[in-house]
């Protein structure tokens, strides 16, 4: 009797900098234990967004971080661009968070890989 064995694709574990896709594999394997966090103004959050991303404007993000967020947590953060976007995660480290990721990309990446979006331009267009 032959037996067959199967895999279980298990998401890689969270990098320092990280590719929309590995956060795309995190969520679809139903991974509970994170949080995305998108840096930028409310107005541009409101506009649009990462499917489940949090709005955590850079001059609030620390303290917000603090109110809501586990220092153990896997955080995957983006802003509006690269710089915006490692000054988040060295201020969530800087602040004792342990697992940070800067979403290469941000949210141009997310939407260029045709991964769903939240906000009014999902409503939109």
């Amino acid at each position: 009797m032959a037996r067959r064995f199967q895999f279980i694709f298990i998401p890689e574990a969270i990098q320092d900098r990280s590719n929309v896709e590995s956060l795309k594999n995190r969520l679809d394997w139903g991974e509970p234990a994170l949080t995305i966090v998108d840096v930028r103004d409310r107005a541009a959050f409101n506009t649009g967004h990462i499917v489940g991303a949090i709005a955590m404007p850079m001059q609030e993000l620390v303290t917000q971080a603090r109110a809501s967020l586990e220092f153990i947590r896997d955080i995957y953060v983006y802003g509006e661009t690269e710089l915006q976007t490692a000054e988040a995660a060295s201020k969530l480290r800087a602040a004792g968070y342990q697992h940070i990721a800067e979403l290469v990309g941000g949210l141009a990446a997310w939407k260029m890989a045709k991964y769903p979006i939240d906000g009014l331009s999902a409503v939109i267009g």
